[in-house]
């Protein structure tokens, strides 16, 4: 059995595709050394110039007080300007041609400024060339969205307008993960699967894309169960105002979805958890919203809208930029001022409105770095103690760039190495720790990278190892042995399953299965599950 992780990266072709979009222009891709630079420190900046490029200069335009640098051809007209140099070239056979390394330093800086840049690139006879992140990534979303829709996949190797200037951001500070999520064990629930609450049953259990009727009042209910497992957080599939199961569509962000109890009933859960000592993270998509949402059916109606440039519309089929190409959601234009103070916004709205204890950011990949050194320097400043940890499905080195903009992303590569060694066979143990060992090497320990065996977004991990639950057992026993914060998807610990491969063309919903309670529930998989956190928390 193969498994794909879901993403631009799931197949060979994919990868190669990502490789090449990434490795022609210009292109700096938040390459910055150190990675979280502390005040005082000089900074390098690198980018890479492709075979396809001419390029005698390299310069890049940078502010230090918040404004947007701008400038050309070497001369700035705000902010500062620095010049790169070229230290060497070198042979890239997937690209087939010669990548030139060029590499500049930024002043020092002092503590709590954000630096914003811009770099660009020409030669005496060409128009000024500009590192541009967002097309490297609307490149590879393109082809893996696709692969997705099950369309022929066709390359690409460049989306969007290099000669428009992009904006990348850095923070300087010091500002570290809270003491707490070191030992933060997470219980991630998904809301409408979880438990009914108030004497009520499941509406319906067959249409698992339908609703099944877990609300929060069900959570709230089932806290001490939460507890008396071990767990101390809690991460809550979106709750947010939406027309689906999953709610990754949102039409409304400052309200909770009255199908799973509205404000009401999360104040309860914060205020329930928190009395229990369980910290409680709100899963939000701020990457894309629903094509309901009420600024987007503006932009759309109207080229006039105030909201336009919050979306990108352009001459594609569907007429706008939206996740994987799915209609129904839209992404957001973070380079767009307004738009961007609007996303921040709704964050401090949830941390400040109902207490909140942080987030899981979904497509955390899809805004990238710059979005989130605004975001978490935001968050951070209302509320020090606050968690937020980024979805980037992507390779390691891509994951690094999130150093110093998040307080961690997730792991979805030990994930893999997880389910290749203890459920699908495919690695020895002897290779799973020889992984783990540079995996952890690769990361600053205050990096948190929470670790999981299955999501919702995976076949579960018992489904995949064929029913074997000692395969769980071994896998939770290696997971509650790392360093990095463990996250238990609501079920494993007792034994739930599904019924069909996702893969075979049944969708990702699959997994979401109703929980089950009472006597349905393997208790002895349930004690093994208990044994570990504890001696995990008291160790």
């Amino acid at each position: 059995m193969e498994e794909f992780i879901f993403g631009t990266l799931a197949t060979d072709q994919l990868k190669l595709m990502n490789h090449r979009a990434g490795n022609r222009g210009i292109h700096h891709q938040h390459q910055i050394t150190p990675r979280d630079p502390e005040p005082g420190q000089p900074i390098t900046l690198t980018v890479t110039v492709g075979p396809n490029l001419d390029a005698d200069f390299v310069a890049c335009y940078y502010t230090a007080d918040g404004t947007q640098p701008a400038g050309g051809k070497g001369r700035a007209s705000n902010g500062g300007v620095i010049f790169f140099e070229q230290q060497g070239v070198e042979w890239d056979t997937l690209v087939w041609g010669y990548i030139a390394r060029w590499t500049a330093v930024l002043p020092p800086q002092p503590e709590n400024t954000i630096i914003r840049y811009q770099i660009g690139a020409w030669n005496a006879d060409s128009a000024e060339t500009f590192a541009d992140w967002p097309v490297v990534k609307a490149t590879s979303e393109h082809a893996a969205g696709a692969f997705f829709r099950g369309e022929p996949v066709q390359e690409t190797l460049a989306i969007g307008d290099p000669n428009q200037p992009y904006t990348f951001g850095l923070a300087v500070d010091r500002l570290k993960p809270p003491d707490w999520a070191h030992e933060a064990v997470i219980y991630h629930i998904f809301v409408d699967r979880f438990f009914p609450g108030q004497g009520r049953g499941w509406t319906q259990t067959d249409d698992l894309n339908g609703f099944c009727g877990g609300t929060l009042w069900g959570v709230a209910e089932k806290l001490d169960y939460i507890a008396d497992l071990g767990a101390n957080c809690i991460w809550l599939s979106p709750v947010f105002v939406s027309a689906t199961h999953h709610g990754y569509d949102v039409t409304d962000y400052n309200h909770v979805e009255p199908r799973l109890g509205g404000d009401e009933a999360l104040r309860e859960v914060v205020k329930a958890a928190h009395a229990r000592g369980i910290r409680v993270l709100l899963d939000i998509a701020l990457n894309h919203l629903s094509n309901e949402h009420p600024l987007f059916v503006s932009a759309k109606a109207d080229a006039n809208s105030p909201y336009r440039d919050w979306f990108t519309f352009d001459d594609s089929d569907l007429g706008y930029r939206a996740f994987f190409g799915v209609p129904s959601m839209p992404q957001v234009n973070v380079t767009n001022p307004g738009a961007r103070q609007w996303l921040i916004d709704v964050g401090l709205f949830w941390l400040r409105e109902f207490d909140v204890d942080g987030f899981r950011l979904d497509v955390a990949d899809g805004p990238g770095p710059d979005f989130w050194t605004d975001f978490w320097t935001a968050c951070k400043a209302f509320k020090p103690g606050c968690f937020c940890f980024g979805e980037v499905v992507d390779a390691p080195n891509v994951q690094q760039e999130y150093i110093g903009r998040l307080d961690g992303v997730l792991d979805f590569h030990t994930c893999d190495a997880f389910r290749r060694t203890f459920a699908l066979g495919q690695w020895s143990e002897a290779e799973f720790k020889r992984f783990r060992v540079r995996h952890q090497q690769a990361f600053p320990p205050d990096f948190l990278m929470p670790v999981f065996i299955d999501n919702h977004d995976l076949d579960r991990f018992l489904f995949i190892a064929g029913g074997d639950k000692e395969s769980v057992r071994r896998a939770a026993a290696a997971q509650m042995q790392m360093p990095n914060p463990p996250v238990i998807y609501y079920g494993t610990e007792i034994g739930l399953t599904q019924l069909v491969d996702s893969r075979a063309g049944f969708g990702l919903h699959v997994n979401r299965v109703p929980m089950k309670w009472g006597d349905e529930q393997d208790k002895d998989l349930l004690a093994f599950y208990k044994d570990l956190i504890r001696t995990r928390t008291t160790r």
